[in-house]
C-alpha cells in the first residue's frame, strides 16, 4: 500500500504526466467536430442526432484503437445523407423538378388530368339541327296543326251531343211529328211535338184526358198519338157518337162536325191497359178498331206543340 502512494499523491510526478496528456487528448479530440457548427462534419451530426448521441460500447478510451473504426463506420453511415440534406444538391434539384411537374397545373403531368376531367364532365353533343325551313313551309305546318286541333274539337263536340241526345231521348224527351188527321182539331197534320217521357217513368201513371204517344199494339215499330179515354177497370160506352165512362159523359170539347154517329160498347178496360181514341172521332183508327193499348206501350205525354210557332201550345 505504501509503495503505490507516491503515484497518486504526487500530481506533478512522472506518472501524472501521461494521465494529463491522455485526459487532455480525450477532452480536446471531439471538440473540433462538435464545437464548430459550420464545419464539414457537423451536417451529418445534425441529421443523425439519434445515431450520434447513442454511446458506443467502448467509450472509455476515445482515442484508443477501438474508437477509430467506430468513427469510420459512423462516417460511412452518414455519407448518403448529403443527397437529401443538401437543399441545393443535384438530388434535391431532381426532386424539385419531379414535384413541380406533378404539382404545377400547367406541367406535362397535370395536362392529361385536366383533359380527362373535361372529357368526363363535358355535356353530350347536341343533336344536329335541321336547316331552317322557309316561312311558307312553317305557315303550312302551323295551319295543319290548327286544322287537326279543330277537327278533334268538333269530333268531341259531336260525340258529346250524341251521348246527351241518347240520354235525353231514352229517359227525358223525344221529338215527334203528327202524320194524319186523326187528332183534329187539336193537332194538325205535320205538327211538331215534344213528348215528355220522364213524367210517366218517374212521376205517375197516365190519366184519362192525356194526349199520349204510344206504340201500335199490332206493330210496335209504329207509334200513334191518341187521347186516353179510360183506364183499367173503367167501363166505356158510346151512344150516338157521345162517349160515356162509367155512365158519365166524357168531358171533351169536340166540335159536332168531328164526332161520330155510331154506338159502341159497353166494354170494360183490362188491368194495365188503356182505352184510347182520336179527337176526330169520325176519322180515327183507335181502340174501337184494334183494341186496348198495354200500359207498357205508352211512350210519354205530349207536352208541347212547338211547330208551327204561331200555333205553339203547351198541353
Amino acid at each position: 500500500m505504501t509503495d503505490d502512494a507516491p503515484e497518486t499523491a504526487e500530481p506533478d510526478g512522472p506518472a501524472a504526466e501521461p494521465m494529463r496528456q491522455e485526459t487532455a487528448d480525450a477532452a480536446e479530440a471531439p471538440l473540433p467536430e462538435t464545437a464548430e457548427p459550420d464545419g464539414p462534419a457537423v451536417e451529418p451530426t445534425w441529421r443523425e442526432t439519434a445515431d450520434a448521441v447513442a454511446p458506443p460500447p467502448e467509450t472509455a478510451e476515445p482515442d484508443g484503437p477501438a474508437a477509430e473504426p467506430m468513427r469510420q463506420e459512423t462516417a460511412d453511415a452518414a455519407e448518403p445523407l448529403p443527397e437529401t440534406a443538401e437543399p441545393g444538391g443535384p438530388a434535391a434539384e431532381l426532386m424539385r423538378q419531379e414535384t413541380a411537374g406533378a404539382a404545377e397545373p400547367g406541367g406535362p403531368a397535370a395536362e392529361p388530368t385536366w383533359q380527362e376531367t373535361d372529357a368526363a364532365e363535358a355535356p353530350p353533343p347536341e343533336p344536329a339541327q335541321s336547316p331552317p325551313q322557309p316561312a311558307r313551309g312553317r305557315r303550312y305546318e302551323a295551319f295543319l296543326v290548327r286544322a287537326g286541333e279543330e277537327l278533334v274539337a268538333w269530333l268531341k263536340t259531336f260525340a258529346s251531343a250524341a251521348v246527351y241526345a241518347t240520354l235525353i231521348v231514352t229517359f227525358g224527351f223525344q221529338v215527334a211529328r203528327v202524320e194524319g188527321k186523326s187528332m183534329e182539331p187539336t193537332l194538325q197534320d205535320q205538327d211538331r211535338l215534344i213528348v215528355n217521357k220522364a213524367i210517366y217513368r218517374f212521376f205517375g201513371d197516365p190519366r184519362p184526358g192525356d194526349i199520349v204517344m204510344h206504340y201500335f199494339p199490332g206493330d210496335p215499330d209504329k207509334s200513334f198519338v191518341k187521347r186516353i179515354i179510360a183506364e183499367a177497370g173503367d167501363t166505356v160506352r158510346i151512344e150516338d157518337g157521345k162517349v160515356y165512362v162509367n155512365e158519365v159523359p166524357f168531358p171533351d170539347a169536340i166540335p159536332p162536325e168531328f164526332r161520330s154517329r155510331e154506338d159502341y160498347g159497353p166494354e170494360v178496360v183490362q188491368d194495365a191497359y188503356y182505352f184510347v181514341m182520336g179527337d176526330h172521332r169520325s176519322n180515327s183508327s183507335d181502340s174501337r178498331t184494334w183494341g186496348q193499348v198495354p200500359k207498357k206501350y205508352v211512350v210519354g205525354k205530349v207536352q208541347l206543340r212547338w211547330w208551327p210557332l204561331t200555333a205553339a201550345t203547351l198541353f
